[in-house]
Parts: structure tokens; sequence; C-alpha cells
């Protein structure tokens, strides 16, 4: 569905001189600089496939989609979306997919979303049965209906959101490229959108590629991700396969017992990197997989604990590590 190879983007900026001088000097020779802001990114996307794409602030990420949105052009390579080339920006490419940025709106402020729907059904040409069978949908999936009528200025950001989403899926898109969809929403509006998601991908097969700076989004989405750092692509392949990059490390956490002094402030597990949180008494180890219970061992013997926690090395610090070592 999506085929990228050696898409690039480089943006040339001027550079101004700082004060009144340097502006007037600016006038008569200028100096420009050059940001790669995508470098040779190729990757390919089969048809309903929902895809995390991963990378710090101005890693390229919202660049690429752009791109294949046929919003700006690469300054080289090429991508196809089901066969379409995003530049030409053909009528009928438009038709088939849609772009949600979490950070600006496409429905008009100061009349309901109601009527934004409307408009975008002219504007794509729906049939009224299709155009009211889809809505239907959405907002029984997305439990908005009793706010349609109200002025989206006067909705709270995640019901914006919803209904951004709304817009988005009006037309009954093939391909859904979302750019921090969950950006700001707080915890449960975050989880209902990212379940809409989920099933929607399920039920429609939308191919769908999604930035997100929040990790639980992509945990629970996306089966795959691609990385970018500094508008290189630094890994592409299964998330499980991300989580385990690290060596499959995980994190101990130990309480010290409340009653107890027998448990030495100053230990140290010889298998792994040990903190101690001295206003808390916890000590934190962080070891291979397996030598977890070597190392749950030693605790229990150097003394008693009041509890006890094994988890995964966070999926942040994963990919933390990963654009430390580029």
């Amino acid at each position: 569905m999506i085929e990228v190879q050696n898409l690039t983007r480089i943006f040339r900026t001027y550079k101004k001189q700082p004060g009144f001088w340097g502006g007037v000097r600016g006038l008569f020779r200028r100096e420009f600089e050059e940001t790669a802001a995508a470098r040779d990114i190729s990757f390919s996307i089969q048809e309903g496939e929902f895809v995390g794409f991963l990378g710090p602030n101005g890693a390229g990420k919202t660049t690429t989609l752009k791109m294949l949105s046929g919003l700006i052009h690469p300054t080289s390579g090429t991508a196809r979306v089901a066969g379409f080339d995003p530049g030409k920006r053909e009528n009928a490419y438009r038709r088939l997919f849609a772009l949600v940025l979490g950070q600006k709106n496409q429905l008009w402020w100061d009349l309901p979303a109601i009527e934004s729907f409307l408009l975008l059904r002219h504007i794509y040409g729906l049939p009224a049965a299709q155009y009211q069978e889809t809505l239907d949908e959405l907002v029984d999936l997305l439990d908005v209906r009793a706010k349609l009528n109200v002025m989206v200025r006067e909705l709270s950001l995640g019901e914006r959101m919803k209904m951004e989403l709304i817009a988005a899926l009006l037309h009954r898109p093939r391909v859904l490229f979302l750019d921090e969809p969950t950006i700001g929403l707080d915890v449960v509006s975050q989880k209902s959108v990212r379940q809409f998601l989920r099933d929607y991908n399920r039920r429609h097969k939308v191919t769908i590629l999604l930035t997100s700076h929040y990790m639980a989004d992509i945990k629970e989405l996306c089966d795959r991700v691609i990385v970018i750092h500094k508008g290189v692509k630094i890994y592409d392949g299964a998330l499980d396969r991300l989580e385990n990059a690290s060596g499959s490390r995980k994190k101990i956490i130990t309480f010290l017992p409340a009653t107890g002094g027998a448990f030495p402030e100053t230990w140290q597990s010889r298998h792994g990197e040990t903190k101690r949180d001295v206003e808390e008494g916890k000590f934190t180890v962080r070891v291979p997989g397996e030598n977890v219970v070597a190392v749950s061992q030693e605790i229990l013997t150097t003394g008693p604990v009041a509890d006890i926690t094994i988890e995964d090395v966070p999926l942040e610090d994963v990919i933390a590590e990963l654009f430390a070592a580029q």
C-alpha cells in the first residue's frame, strides 16, 4: 500500500545576522543553511498494517507524513501510496487517504461539528445514504452523538480530537496518516481514541501510519515500528524485537522493610547496576533477563523486604538508548 524509496527532503533556510546592519547586509549578501529533515528513508507497508513511526522532536516524522500526503515535495527519492504519486495530488488520490495532525484543526471553530461534516460530504461528493451510514458508525464508536450540535470551540480537547477523526474518516479512506492524535489528551480520552483506532483498523483493514510520543499508543496499537533519528531510519521491525534490543534487560525494584535495619544501605548486586533512592529507601537493580532469578535470590537472602517488583525496561528507555547509540 505504501512504498518509499530513498525519500529525502532538504530545507534551505536564510541565516540572518543579528542587529540592524545584519539585516542590511542580508539585502546584498545572504547566507543559507541546509537541513535534511529526511535522508534516504526507505520502507514499505502492506494493506491493513498499523505501523508506529517513532523519533524525537525534529527527527523528520511529520515531514515524511507531509510528503506522503502531497503537502510538500521530496528533494529526491520516490513515494507511492496505493500506486499513486502523492506529489501529483490527483483527485483520486486525495479521496484515498486522510491526514490528522494533532496540533492542527480542520473543523470550523465557530460552527457545530455536524456543519463541517455536511460540508465535507459535499466536498467529497458522498451519497446521502453512505454519508449517514458512515457518520452513524463513527459517532457511535466514539460516543459523541450528544456533542454533534455543540460549537467546536466549546468542546473539550478530547471531544475535538474525536470529531477530527470523524471528519478524516467520513470518506472511508484506505490510508490514514496520524500525527500525534492523542497529544494533550487526558488518560481517559487517550484510551478511548486508542480503542477506536484499534477497532476501526480491524474492522475496515485501513492502513495506518501513526506518530506519537506516548509509548502507550505504540504498545497498544502497533506490532511494527519504524524509528528515525536526525532524518535517518535506524530501525524497522517488530515492536517486541525493539523492546528486546537492550538485551532483554529487566528492572527489579525492592523496598526495605519498615521495621528492619538488617538490609545494608550500601548493598550492591553482583549481577547488575544498583541504585538506591535515599528518601524512599528503595533499591533499583538493572540486570539482564537471564539474571533475574539469581538477583531475586540475592536480595531475599540479604535481608527481609516489604515488596519486590520485576518489570520490563520501559520502551522509552530502550528507544532513548537506541538514539544515544547513533
